[in-house]
């Protein structure tokens, strides 16, 4: 398996972590537009009033996954997520999260950014 379909992999295993976890899935790579600097959010899901914005990392361990996570790519997931909260003209909340797989774990940082 090369890095792209690891990546697609572990989206869709972060995916099922998620709506184990009562969340149904919304949106799977989510991109912007151009004036956004074209980010891209993995995946978009929604609990009750909640909507959730997840990075996922493949990794070997959680502090190399963590370290992958740049201030510029929070702050084009940042564009990207007040486009997409504007367009839908969400009024409930929303929070960032990071899900990083290494190996047959997961480890999940709630309110990462």
């Amino acid at each position: 398996m090369d890095s792209y379909q690891k990546g697609i992999f572990s989206e869709i295993v972060a995916c099922a972590y998620l709506m184990l976890h009562g969340f149904r899935i919304v949106k799977r790579r989510y991109t912007t537009g151009r004036h956004t600097g074209r980010a891209e959010i993995d995946i978009i899901a929604k609990r009750g009033n909640l909507i959730v914005f997840v990075e996922v990392k493949k990794r070997k361990n959680v502090s190399a996954g963590w370290d992958a996570i740049t201030w510029a790519q929070t702050k084009r997931l940042r564009a990207a997520a007040e486009t997409y909260l504007l367009q839908k003209k969400w009024m409930g909340y929303a929070r960032f999260d990071v899900i990083i797989i290494h190996g047959w774990h997961i480890k999940w940082i709630k309110q990462a950014f």
